[in-house]
């Protein structure tokens, strides 16, 4: 049960059982947006194990009154997540010509040649080091997940199959020497040892090296109401701030920011070793008074999300059910965890959502978790000619609405939900 008082702070989640903020390590934390509870988001059932219970864990996430950072508590460990993972960086393009842009600014940012060392934490397919490798640059990869590293492997990546802790950054300097880049993308929501984590990259970072950590902003995911980018895997969800106070407890100082469009609005945080970082850069002042004006320094600033967040269930749940009042056939595209946020928060199931399509083989022919929706490959929706297709991964939207221009032909529609019902 969770004990809520009438300012919203949540101290505990049963009788003794304190929530502890992992930054600062205070209970006296709020509520900020609660989605009730779902099965984890990358789980994809297969044939056999529909038949079976699905486990589903509360999604809460809070906010600490003290540090300000948002967090879920860790209801499933990193292993149970990672170790097997559904998840592969290179099926898409865009996101690979993103690394590729990466690579090549981080060479020009960092000095890096021939002669440097990179190490990428989270390192998935292969995705970004490939095109290290392609400059001549050593690197290593650190992945946890045994199916998607042995994928980076036959790209020609090395990869050391490993989570990263302080022990594990000592024991990559030990063996392969200090690096010169440490970079993470998409990962700094993913750990919930913080400090460790921030502890690691500096264990590996040459003390005259950087560190680049690219991860949502929380800023976008309040303005654009993102809500669906919230599911076990992200055990907390930054502001500059936040995330300037996380690599500090490291013995890392920020130093400048870049704000991206990835995921829906990201940030890319340069950070160094404390004794060669110098001032910030006026990028990273005007980015944190962005934060200030929109509430996000103080823990009152963080209300009103939850209500934002119901509206949209409300609308595309009417859609839905308008469309198969009128005999239209739905279909969704994409199968990603976001999707797998919105679909349980929403109840949507396939009376309402016949199926969804994947470009991951990975996930072909098995059912999504908790609505139990089939996934096919994307040739599907050809065949099919529905009249609405629902776009799940809505951060692609660029790159989807080209690939699915063929829908056009029939008078079907593109239906994005999120920040607010739209239909192309």
């Amino acid at each position: 049960m969770l004990n809520t008082d009438a300012s919203g702070t949540t101290s505990s989640i049963g009788p003794g059982t304190a929530l502890t903020c992992r930054l600062c390590g205070t209970t006296d934390l709020r509520s900020f947006c609660d989605l009730g509870a779902t099965p984890p988001c990358e789980l994809f059932l297969t044939e056999q194990t529909a038949q079976q219970p699905e486990q589903t864990f509360p999604l809460h996430v809070r906010v600490c009154n003290s540090c300000l950072l948002a967090q879920l508590p860790p209801e499933i460990s990193p292993e149970e997540t990672f170790e097997e993972y559904a998840y592969f960086s290179s099926f898409s393009s865009s996101w690979v010509d993103h690394a590729r842009r990466f690579v090549d600014s981080a060479q020009e940012r960092a000095g890096l040649d021939t002669g440097s060392f990179v190490v990428e934490v989270a390192s998935n397919d292969g995705y970004l080091l490939q095109h290290v490798v392609a400059k001549g640059i050593r690197c290593l990869g650190v992945e946890p997940s045994v199916n998607v590293g042995e994928a980076a492997r036959e790209k020609g990546v090395p990869t050391l199959t490993a989570f990263l802790t302080p022990e594990t950054g000592a024991r990559v300097r030990a063996e392969h020497g200090p690096a010169d880049l440490v970079c993470g993308n998409n990962v700094f929501a993913h750990i919930p040892d913080v400090v460790g984590f921030a502890q690691g990259l500096r264990a590996m970072v040459a003390d005259d090296g950087w560190v680049s950590i690219e991860v949502q902003h929380l800023l976008t995911l309040v303005e654009r109401k993102q809500f669906d980018t919230i599911y076990h895997e992200h055990f907390q969800y930054y502001t500059l701030l936040t995330g300037q106070r996380a690599l500090a407890a490291g013995g890392l100082t920020l130093v400048d920011v870049e704000l991206l469009d990835t995921h829906g609005g990201s940030i890319r945080m340069w950070a160094r070793p404390a004794d060669v970082a110098g001032e910030p850069s006026a990028k990273v002042r005007e980015v944190l008074a962005a934060e200030a004006a929109a509430g996000l320094h103080t823990p009152e600033g963080h209300d009103g999300f939850a209500e934002a967040v119901s509206t949209i269930r409300d609308d595309l749940v009417s859609f839905l059910i308008d469309a198969r009042r009128q005999g239209k056939r739905v279909v969704g595209y994409g199968a990603p965890g976001k999707g797998n946020t919105l679909l349980n928060y929403c109840g949507i199931r396939p009376d309402l959502l016949e199926y969804t399509v994947d470009r991951n083989p990975y996930k072909h022919g098995r059912l999504t978790p908790g609505t139990r929706i089939p996934i096919f490959a994307p040739e599907r929706i050809a065949q099919d000619r529905p009249d609405h297709v629902l776009i799940l991964p809505w951060n692609l939207r660029t790159e989807l609405t080209e690939q699915l221009s063929y829908v056009r032909e029939w008078g079907g529609t593109l239906v994005f939900p999120i920040p607010s019902l739209e239909v192309v």
